[in-house]
């Protein structure tokens, strides 16, 4: 008997109906700044850690409580919420944005979190490390559990590469075309995403 298959998700785009550092952006004035990076990133023009570690450098001058706040109204695609919370034991969202920023969508959830890691000193929101999404998803298979991916741009390669099988995911945003290149299949509509899922629960 096969052991049970485990699921990791991408956050941004995939499991949100929108882009998170964006939308953050967009309310908070800082929309062209953001904006330009996060698609650069999405497309592979410019590699993850270097855009991120210039975004949060953007947003780091904004009030933690600030980010939570934007962050906890932008919506879930409730399809694949359902799935997740349906399977908590068994998923597990891979992320590279920052553990203290999506804690409300994290708590939404109900499942194991892996992001990038803040630290505070002195008061001040600092970033301690950047996801490893190839790592955390090669940790998820240790014990013998073969790995099903879901995501929808360039820095999830690593985790499609290190996993047993690989969703692009195009709900909201066409899946990046090096994401494409190293996907097994591809969906363009939640309803669709979880009929594939659920064939390996």
């Amino acid at each position: 008997m096969r052991p049970p298959a485990l699921f990791a998700f991408d956050l941004d785009g995939t499991v949100t109906a929108k882009e998170i550092l964006p939308a953050i952006a967009e309310e908070l004035g800082l929309g062209p700044e953001l904006s330009l990076l996060t698609r650069m990133t999405l497309d592979g023009a410019i590699d993850f850690e270097t855009s991120f570690r210039l975004r949060f450098t953007i947003l780091r001058q904004v009030p933690l409580a600030t980010v939570q706040r934007i962050a906890a109204s932008i919506p879930l695609d409730p399809g694949i919420t359902a799935f997740i919370r349906e399977n908590a034991a068994r998923c597990a969202i891979v992320t590279g944005n920052l553990d203290r920023w999506i804690e409300p969508l994290a708590e939404k959830l109900g499942c194991a979190v892996h992001a990038s890691r803040s630290e505070e000193r002195s008061g001040e929101l600092r970033l301690a490390s950047i996801l490893d999404k190839g790592k955390t998803v090669r940790e998820m298979a240790k014990a013998g559990n073969p790995v099903m991916a879901v995501g929808d741009a360039a820095n999830d390669v690593p985790m499609f590469e290190a996993a047993a099988y690989g969703i692009a995911y195009g709900g909201v945003r066409p899946p990046a075309p090096a994401l494409l290149a190293v996907a097994d299949a591809v969906a363009h509509d939640a309803a669709s995403l979880c009929r594939m899922l659920d064939g390996y629960l």
